[in-house]
């Protein structure tokens, strides 16, 4: 992997990750553009102890342009946009309309490819790689900024979901607070730990679910299953054997395999709700692909846990639960925060064995 940093014409920072360790990235960005302005700042809820990010500015970003005007395109003759080079292999760049900016955090988009008719799903193991490959030197680079506490890569797919731009990309988000969702992770983990005598909680699940049939499938150094309490209709938990805090732990054996499965999950994924009797298909299949990792701050006020506690994994869920039906977070899920699930999670598991990824 080739790493080349540059500067965008309002300053932001751009960085390509290319296959071929000659490839020169030399281009400018020709853009007349000014330096971005934020309004990103950080309120703290305190009746339920979490936070919220209000960033106004984004009521400008960019929706849903034509493909012509891509932003995320390569730019090719006048046609300019957030890329400068005519093509690419990965590139991050910071976002122009971010949640997290300054003190606040940071907040970047990730490409996955200059083709924009793609998906991660059609991605090479060689180009899946390359994409891990940013996802953790991103993690390392962002972990080092005296404001972040937890890093998130994340993908958000389909319209459905809320994606405003159509080119296959995802982004990074850079905390400056451990995030509500991990903060309950680590509180079990300490309280597990305790009423065991030190039993791992997270190597207690991995076990449970790979005797309990829900395991969509298996590699040599990763294992894919459907959770027990499945908050989504399809929702799969992707875990290395090895327990690790970070992607920077990931040993070269599971990165060399996570490819490979990965490609297959995504691509069963979008077979999920394809009707074989009428021959119609209903692709690509919305989707929120997320890596959860260790916070790299302090984890004091969860007793007795260390960062080498915390299981990396990814979570990946669709919000379709049928075929033409998708699962909406109503008034138990959105008011209160408990989950209904219209699918049995040992049928999502089967359906999920059963589709041919082809």
């Amino acid at each position: 992997m080739k790493k080349t940093s540059t500067r965008l014409a309002d300053g932001r920072e751009l960085i390509y990750y290319d296959l071929r360790d000659d490839t020169v990235r030399d281009a400018v960005d020709r853009r007349p553009l000014e330096r971005t302005v934020t309004t990103s700042e950080i309120r703290r809820d305190v009746l339920l102890g979490d936070s919220v990010a209000v960033a106004s500015h984004r009521q400008g970003r960019t929706y849903l342009p034509p493909a012509d005007q891509c932003p995320l395109c390569p730019s090719r003759g006048e046609r300019l946009s957030e890329i400068p080079d005519s093509s690419y292999d990965v590139v991050v760049f910071e976002n122009r309309f971010p949640s997290l900016a300054g003190d606040s955090g940071r907040c970047e988009v990730v490409c996955f490819t200059s083709d924009h008719n793609a998906s991660f799903a059609d991605l090479t193991e060689e180009q899946a790689r390359l994409v891990l490959d940013a996802w953790t030197d991103r993690t390392a680079e962002l972990s080092h900024l005296p404001a972040v506490e937890q890093v998130f890569c994340f993908e958000n797919r389909g319209r459905e979901i809320g994606v405003t731009l159509g080119h296959p990309h995802g982004q990074i988000y850079a905390y400056p607070f451990t995030t509500p969702r991990t903060a309950l992770m680590l509180r079990s983990l300490a309280a597990h730990k305790e009423a065991t005598g030190g039993e791992n909680l997270f190597d207690a699940v991995l076990e449970r679910e790979l005797a309990d049939g829900r395991v969509v499938l298996e590699g040599e150094y990763w294992v894919a299953f459907v959770p027990y309490a499945a908050h989504w209709p399809y929702e799969v938990h992707l875990y290395p054997r090895r327990r690790v805090p970070d992607l920077l732990a990931l040993e070269e054996a599971a990165r060399t395999e996570f490819p490979k499965v990965y490609l297959e999950l995504l691509r069963r994924f979008d077979r999920i709700f394809d009707d074989s009797e009428g021959g119609a298909q209903e692709s690509p299949t919305p989707y929120i692909a997320a890596w959860h990792q260790a916070p790299f701050g302090t984890l004091e006020e969860f007793d007795g846990v260390t960062r080498d506690d915390f299981a990396l994994h990814l979570e990946l869920f669709t919000i379709r639960r049928t075929s033409g039906k998708l699962k909406f977070l109503a008034g138990s899920e959105s008011g209160m925060n408990v989950f209904i699930n219209d699918v049995p999670p040992e049928a999502a598991a089967q359906r999920l064995r059963e589709v041919a990824s082809s």
